[in-house]
């Protein structure tokens, strides 16, 4: 019989939970709030109850769990040292010391956009790719950084903040405290903040139409449909991103020179329309080696590419910084 891995991916918003084989098929999964107001042991102490109550439904008892989460951690001991956007960020919180007694099985903890990334290395499009560059485009933009098929952590396990490289000097505040980093100008807020301006300063119609003149409706997903139906301000708003997308990815080639660039995350739904300014971008500002071969593909794996970074980290033991 496989065994069976458990995968955590904690959100600021939600925990979504998911129990695999080791071929990455999930055989039961499950999503709840975070309510992270709560606190650090009430959200832990929920997760245990998740997880425990797929154990039962699908008649399994994992092996170990891999667990994504929102910021820095210490691999080694299994303690989140900030995660930003949760209250009281995480800091020095036990999670594998809390865990571990109440499922009777090894806790290990990643990043989760590098989650994001193992999982794609492991069951997605990166099967077959030696060294790939993996972004996160959502809230924010992060990433993972695979060389020679190790996904590279660094002595912190904070190797791979893609999203933080200086696009634009001088550029908008970042919440890093940086100057035009990428994540600034590139991350789903900064892309529906232009097409906010857009729809307020009557130059978007058809998003104006599409979101009933609500600015809370606009999206990337609003904006690539009106863009598709002809908005040019809203087009050119979206390969503005997709340029610094490919400026982001061109110092990225030229120092690894990978075989594939996976974009992953909600934003990443945009598909062509950041794809192809992307692959543009690059061969125009990448003239030391050639691009052409280099794949830019959206993730294969879509949303699920969290947990099953989760599953591919139980499955290896966790991954150690270095």
């Amino acid at each position: 019989m496989k065994s069976i891995f458990a995968s955590v991916d904690l959100g600021g918003t939600n925990v979504s939970a998911a129990l695999a084989d080791e071929t990455g098929r999930i055989i039961a999964e499950a999503k709840e709030p975070t309510l992270s107001h709560e606190g650090p042991p009430a959200v832990l102490g929920r997760i245990a109850t998740l997880l425990g109550r797929l154990a039962r439904q699908s008649g399994v008892q994992p092996v170990a769990l891999g667990m994504g989460v929102p910021g820095l951690a210490d691999l080694a001991n299994g303690v989140t040292t900030f995660l930003p956007n949760l209250p009281t960020q995480w800091r020095e919180v036990p999670v594998r010391a809390t865990l571990e007694p109440k499922l009777g099985y090894p806790v290990y903890l990643l990043n989760d956009a590098r989650a994001a990334a193992l999982g794609e290395l492991t069951f997605g499009s990166g099967r077959d790719a030696q060294t790939m560059i993996f972004f996160t485009l959502g809230t924010g933009i992060g990433g993972g950084i695979v060389v020679e098929r190790q996904l590279r952590l660094g002595p912190l396990g904070a190797a791979g903040e893609i999203g933080h490289q200086t696009i634009l000097p001088d550029g908008p505040l970042c919440g890093c405290g940086n100057r035009g980093c990428l994540e600034a100008l590139a991350s789903g807020p900064a892309i529906t903040a232009e097409g906010v301006r857009l729809l307020l300063s009557g130059n978007a119609p058809k998003l104006h139409e599409l979101c009933e003149g609500q600015v809370e409706k606009v999206s990337p997903r609003t904006m690539g449909a009106a863009a598709r139906a002809g908005d040019a301000g809203v087009a050119a708003a979206i390969r503005r991103a997709a340029e610094w997308l490919g400026i982001g990815a061109a110092n990225l080639v030229v120092a690894l020179h990978p075989d594939l660039i996976v974009l992953g995350g909600g934003v990443a739904e945009l598909g062509e329309l950041l794809i192809g300014p992307m692959r543009e971008t690059l061969q125009r500002r990448v003239g030391m080696i050639p691009t052409q071969a280099i794949r830019i593909e959206r993730s294969a794996l879509g949303d699920k590419a969290g947990l099953l970074g989760g599953i591919a980290l139980a499955r290896h033991g966790g991954l150690k910084p270095g």
